[in-house]
């Protein structure tokens, strides 16, 4: 049987106890690279709106509009949405419409303010491999848990093409969460990538007492709790790494999404958001995109030159040495569609 949630008013009790700051021996925070302004700005061409088959409820928009995380499977292209109980998979090449599954129970209100507080904030979408029960790997949605109603996350199998192999498992993320709380300080979890046999997770710091943050839990014990159905122990937390990136017109850069590169390293994307709000939105001053080498350190940073909120990213190394991304927007608005970007890299760029 799925494992049942804490109760809400225990947990809201446990994550806030959890973030007082003489509760343990935080990590100091780190210097990370700044954005250098006589290095130009990294071109997104706009390949595509996510438009939908069909509309995730009747009356409602078909359409993916807060696009929060993606992942790339062979010829498919898979994407959550932080306002969202469902999962989108888009062909990679032209422009068929996506796809629906189901990811968690339940409806979510259609008016914005009441959405807003009921949604599980699926921000972060990776690859797993290595499961018994998945033998072509799974897709692991993961929330921010920037608030008690944002602790469930959802796991589903693949087919060897790509695609969705069977249902969504729910998981509870409430006792790993409040033990990374403890460690970062106010839980704001933006990307997730599965490499070197671990699952690394980057924090957003944009809360008062908050810092950006890459927090890597052992895979082991995470296959273990999913294929059991129960939550992820506390105990597989490895290690937190806390980091200051630069700003961007005047307002902090904060980690937004992560995806694997084949040498273990990783590319990520930062976005500049005017607010010290984990559930409110601010004016958008732009985004960056980056690199962590192997250990979790950011290498460097450079913005891209359109202003959008860059909130999820999805690599593949090409055969000439160059890097193409796919990239998924949040305008913050259930009125807008989103738009699926493309960026290159050259071979000098992610040396």
């Amino acid at each position: 049987m799925p494992s049942r949630l804490p109760h809400s008013s225990f947990l809201r009790a446990a994550l806030l106890l959890a973030a007082l700051p003489g509760c343990t021996l935080r990590p100091p925070i780190e210097k990370g690279p700044r954005l250098d302004k006589k290095e130009p700005t990294l071109h997104l061409v706009s390949r595509r709106s996510l438009s939908l088959s069909a509309s995730e409820e009747p009356g409602g928009p078909a359409f993916v509009s807060a696009a929060s995380g993606i992942v790339r499977v062979g010829p498919w292209l898979h994407i959550v949405s932080d306002d969202s109980l469902w999962l989108s998979s888009f062909p990679l090449e032209g422009l068929g419409p996506g796809q629906l599954t189901r990811l968690l129970p339940g409806e979510l209100p259609r008016e914005p303010v009441a959405r807003k507080a009921r949604k599980p904030d699926l921000e972060a979408l990776c690859l797993v491999e290595g499961s018994a029960g998945a033998p072509h790997g799974a897709l692991l949605a993961l929330p921010s848990g920037s608030s008690p109603e944002r602790l469930r996350g959802a796991w589903v199998p693949l087919r060897e093409d790509g695609l969705l192999a069977g249902p969504a498992h729910p998981v509870d993320l409430g006792p790993l969460y409040a033990r990374l709380a403890r460690e970062v300080g106010p839980l704001n979890v933006e990307g997730a990538a599965w490499t070197g046999g671990r699952l690394r997770l980057l924090n957003r710091g944009n809360q008062p007492g908050g810092a950006d943050a890459v927090m890597d839990v052992d895979g082991g014990e995470l296959l273990a709790a999913l294929a059991a159905d129960v939550p992820p122990p506390p105990t597989a937390v490895r290690s937190v790494r806390r980091w200051k990136l630069g700003r961007l017109g005047g307002v902090p850069l904060t980690f937004s999404d992560a995806a694997p590169l084949p040498d273990g390293r990783l590319v990520f994307t930062a976005s500049a958001e005017d607010t010290t709000n984990a559930i409110a939105d601010g004016a958008v001053k732009g985004s960056a995109v980056g690199l962590l080498s192997a250990e979790g350190e950011p290498l460097w940073l450079r913005a891209v030159d359109a202003r959008v909120k860059l909130e999820g990213v999805t690599p593949r190394a090409e055969a000439d040495g160059r890097l193409r991304l796919w990239l998924v927007s949040d305008a913050d608005d259930p009125r807008v569609i989103a738009s699926l970007f493309e960026l290159v890299l050259a071979p000098e760029e992610v040396r």
